[in-house]
């Protein structure tokens, strides 16, 4: 495994309400059993119609096929709290083509009220007023926080919808499903695959590989496993996806400029791994580790044996230039820029899976006796990975775009 792949793999995605630090998960038939994943032996929606808004979150009306009763679903698994939160989701239900001219219209109010009150309010000498005026000033940019960030899940949410791609709901066993299988959402595989550059795809398959070992192809088969691990695994591939796209953006400029370093156009030979250190995205502590004394670090580089970790892991131009890169740049494009983006990662996940019950033993282990298992098929689990991934990458596009009206990303 090369440093690309360490950042990601090696110690998965620590976010706060997800607080094991442990490594990533890999569903290959080797790891079943140290990831208590037993090996066991949808009702397709029509196109959408919205009809109505519950309480719990933006919902919407289905029209299912002939032979189906129809059901209401959510757009997204999370649900929107702050005021401007609240009147984007009701534009996402009702009019979500309007979104992009009320989210700068947000914009432009909340620059209003940052300039307003950097500029025209003066502090306090001393005393009560002083501690008062902080307190005040603390809870408006909470507020502005809040809100930036609720501005960009709405436009991951419309960039789902634009590609007709509906959003997996809250995680939860199925009751017309009598066995608990959790997935029994629709197959959107092909619409998520088409959402990204032919050179970021075979990047994503490899993730996949690297994930699902040996049953990628193996769609039917169901199996056993951690919420809370399959939980670390959308996190961290919504991080892989943001990192993704942010070098896919660098690879196509320089490929259409036709100034792609050499290295580029060959075929892959011995790669070193040369990052190290800690990933601290936006300066928070949410971090990632990279080990080159891993034991898996040598799967990248010189392969492993059939059907072992890094089996069926395929070079890719994109792949050979992220390796060009030396180790300060590889992890300046491996941290996210926000601390706004890291903050939508930790809840759309805990939307997704739910708050789980975390017990650290004395000796600094995680006691999972408490920890949910599902049932979920391999290709449930696909779908989950592509989703987000594709989350990632659509954060990634947001957040540039939402930084140039309003300026928060620190540099």
């Amino acid at each position: 495994m090369d440093s690309i792949t360490c950042v990601f793999y090696y110690q998965c995605f620590a976010i706060p309400k997800l607080k094991p630090t442990l490594f990533f998960p890999c569903f290959s038939d080797e790891t079943c059993e140290l990831l208590h994943c037993t090996s066991i032996s949808q009702p397709k929606l029509g196109h959408r119609k919205v009809v109505c808004r519950s309480r719990r979150g933006l919902v919407v009306r289905a029209s299912l096929s002939s032979d189906s009763a129809g059901s209401t679903a959510p757009i997204a698994p999370l649900q929107l709290e702050s005021p401007i939160g609240q009147f984007l989701s009701q534009i996402l239900v009702s009019h979500p083509h309007l979104l992009p001219a009320a989210v700068e219209q947000q914009l432009e109010q909340l620059q209003t009220d940052r300039d307003a009150e950097t500029k025209n309010e003066e502090p306090p000498a001393l005393g009560t007023d002083l501690v008062l005026y902080r307190r005040i000033a603390e809870v408006k940019a909470n507020e502005r926080k809040k809100a930036l960030e609720e501005i960009l899940y709405a436009l991951v949410v419309q960039k789902f919808m634009d590609a007709n791609v509906s959003l997996i709901p809250t995680i939860a066993p199925s009751s017309s499903d009598p066995s608990g299988r959790v997935d029994e959402w629709t197959s959107q595989d092909e619409k998520l695959e088409q959402l990204h550059s032919p050179e970021a795809y075979e990047m994503i398959q490899n993730h996949l590989t690297l994930i699902l070992g040996n049953r990628v192809a193996d769609s039917t088969a169901v199996a056993q496993i951690s919420k809370l691990r399959v939980g670390q695994v959308y996190a961290a591939s919504v991080m892989y996806g943001y990192f993704l796209k942010r070098v896919d953006q660098r690879f196509q400029l320089e490929k259409t400029m036709k100034i792609l370093p050499n290295a580029s156009d060959e075929a892959e030979s011995d790669i070193q791994t040369s990052a190290g250190g800690n990933m601290r995205p936006g300066g928070d502590d949410v971090t990632f580790q990279t080990t080159a004394s891993h034991p898996e670090v040598s799967s990248w580089s010189g392969g492993t044996s059939p059907g072992g970790f890094g089996h069926g892991i395929k070079a890719s131009r994109l792949r050979t230039y992220v390796m060009s890169f030396d180790g300060e740049t590889l992890q300046r494009y491996a941290t996210i820029r926000s601390k706004e983006a890291v903050s939508i990662i930790e809840k759309h996940t805990e939307a997704l899976f739910g708050r789980p019950e975390i017990v650290i033993t004395p000796q600094g282990t995680v006691d999972s006796s408490k920890d949910e298992q599902i049932r979920i098929s391999f290709g449930g689990l696909k779908r989950l990975v592509l989703e987000a991934v594709t989350f990632g990458s659509f954060l990634w596009d947001v957040e540039s775009y939402v930084d140039s009206r309003y300026h928060f990303v620190m540099n």
